[in-house]
């Protein structure tokens, strides 16, 4: 119910609503409604034409709060919003915004068929949220009847819509909303290596591409654990598709300080073997692989630094015919990998 009057503020608009002081009073109110109806049935006359003009006042007049109205007032100005009751609940919920931000450092989109494939197969409970085209939801029947089960939102939409979801167009039909890996720190990795094992260090390599191609070869090669200075970037999306599923296999494990990390598998028996295509050293056909080591690559423009290059206890180049100045770091770590499986594994 509402009315609107003019006055020296302009145009008001009034509100008449219900008051929940009332609500929890149903018997009082069937009272009154019954008392009302009892003074409209009353045939007898009224004693004067004073009387009962006096006797329709007051009943037009409105009731005071006093006397436990149902109905109270709201004026407001035409155009404003109703101030809210309810301690200020409206129909969008409030998202704090610094929780939203740690939400978003703490997920990331992976995308690419056979990356999203193993990550159901291996970290289901990680998923977030999904988006999928048509076309490779019969291969992901799977996935879909166990989200639906498990109350997780997926989505299927057109090629347009996944590449917004995804950030690229290179999303091979699919995309996962996943919660992070966290890195682990050297001394526990250390507590759960096997007996013959080969760790990957990576000094200054960053760029996405090339860490899905080594994360697809240490895993081909039974390589677990990838040293790097920021192990967030094993979770990229480009990473994660090139890797094609090798993703799932690989721990990262970070590097506070790079010299300091490969002293620490030193001193558990770990021999430190390190890279280069410029400097003098022991070609790849030439050297005895140890059991256990922690091969170590360089970025790919300059390779090595000089202090961890003279580190090694070890010091490798791959033979070549010397048409080219380097091998690009993915294509090397595949071929000193395979030698160490080839010598240690086989």
């Amino acid at each position: 119910m509402n009315d609107s009057y003019s006055g020296k503020s302009g145009k008001v608009k009034v509100m008449y609503v219900r008051s929940s002081e009332d609500n929890n009073d149903s018997r009082k109110g069937a009272d009154r409604r019954k008392h009302s109806d009892n003074r409209r049935n009353d045939k007898r006359p009224f004693g004067n034409g004073r009387e009962q003009g006096d006797r329709r006042r007051d009943n037009e007049r409105p009731v005071h709060a006093g006397e436990r109205s149902p109905w109270k007032t709201i004026s407001r100005p035409e155009g404003e919003p109703p101030k809210l009751e309810h301690n200020g609940i409206s129909g969008k919920s409030y998202i704090d915004p610094e929780q939203l931000r740690r939400q978003r450092l703490e997920e990331t989109r992976i995308y690419g068929e056979n990356a999203c494939q193993a990550m159901f197969k291996n970290r289901p409970d990680a998923i977030v949220r999904a988006w999928f085209v048509q076309s490779v939801t019969p291969r992901f029947r799977d996935a879909l009847k166990w989200m639906a089960a498990n109350r997780k939102a997926y989505h299927v939409v057109d090629d347009e819509e996944l590449s917004k979801a995804s950030g690229t167009e290179h999303h091979g039909g699919v995309c996962f909303l996943i919660k992070k890996r966290n890195g682990l720190d050297a001394e526990t990795y250390l507590q759960q290596a096997p007996a013959k094992d080969c760790v990957l260090a990576l000094e200054n390599v960053g760029n996405p591409h090339n860490l899905g191609a080594i994360m697809r070869s240490c895993a081909h090669f039974g390589v677990q654990g990838v040293v790097l200075q920021d192990t967030a970037m094993l979770e990229s999306g480009a990473a994660i598709r090139t890797a094609e599923g090798g993703a799932e296999h690989i721990k990262g494990i970070d590097a506070d300080g790079f010299t300091e990390t490969l002293n620490k598998f030193r001193n558990k028996g770990y021999s430190i073997v390190t890279t280069s295509s410029h400097k003098g050293s022991t070609t790849l056909a030439q050297a005895t692989l140890p059991e256990k080591m922690v091969l170590v690559l360089g970025q790919e423009s300059d390779g090595l630094s000089d202090s961890t290059w003279e580190d090694g206890d070890i010091r490798l180049s791959i033979g070549g015919t010397g048409r080219v100045e380097s091998l690009n770091v993915s294509v090397a770590t595949g071929i000193m990998l395979a030698e160490w499986w080839r010598q240690n594994k086989v």
